[in-house]
């Protein structure tokens, strides 16, 4: 039972760390737009966004992969 509670409490505290600072978690990727478009999905605190990025394998231009955490527009404190 004290491992659920403190479960729950880290939880609650991630959750309240990724209001405050608008950080989200990259929950999922797709590529699209004939390998040329990456899109990502991240939980925030508010919900799920996505972010477009522009792909390529070698990195130069673009990304090569997600980044694992995004900021997002909406904070608590804007």
């Amino acid at each position: 039972m004290k491992l659920l509670i403190r479960a729950v409490m880290v939880m609650a505290l991630l959750w309240l760390a990724m209001l405050f600072t608008g950080y989200g978690v990259l929950t999922g990727s797709n590529k699209n737009a004939a390998g040329l478009g990456l899109q990502c999905s991240y939980l925030t605190a508010r919900g799920m966004i996505n972010a477009q990025y522009l792909h390529t394998d070698s990195g130069i231009i673009g990304v090569t992969d997600c980044p694992l955490l995004k900021k997002s527009g909406e904070v608590v404190d804007n």
